[in-house]
């Protein structure tokens, strides 16, 4: 697997679409800060460690609407190991008129466009959900 976001984020896709209650995605403290955003966001309802082998693994519990419409409409990588996407503190993405987040790398962590706009931090643009 070259790119470990990606995979994340199909992961979410799949289990949104199939209307899961929860997936499990191979553990990695970039995945477990992204996911971190997620619940912040309030797109997911939380995220447990477990230890299943020698890596472990993030159970993440999926959050649906009171009758049972999705809350994540799109979920996208916006940077790829093949072209990084970056942004300044000015030029920071504002997804959907801010009805959605992007999640940024930045020098303070992994946080939301919003979170980046507070700290006045640029970073990589990893995704945008909506």
């Amino acid at each position: 697997m070259t790119d470990p976001i990606a995979d994340l984020l199909t992961r979410i896709r799949n289990a949104n679409t199939n209307g899961a209650k929860s997936t499990f995605v191979p553990y990695s403290k970039v995945k477990k800060e992204i996911l971190r955003v997620f619940k912040e966001q309030g797109i997911i309802l939380d995220y447990f460690p477990e230890m299943r082998g020698k890596q472990g693994v993030l159970r993440i519990d999926m959050k649906y609407g009171p009758d049972g419409e999705k809350v994540i409409r799109h979920i996208q990588r916006v940077s790829r190991p093949g072209r990084r996407v970056y942004s300044k503190v000015a030029n920071s993405p504002k997804v959907l008129n801010e009805l959605g987040f992007a999640v940024l790398s930045t020098t303070r962590g992994i946080v939301s466009d919003a979170e980046a706009r507070k700290l006045q931090v640029g970073g990589e643009i990893l995704c945008e959900v909506y």
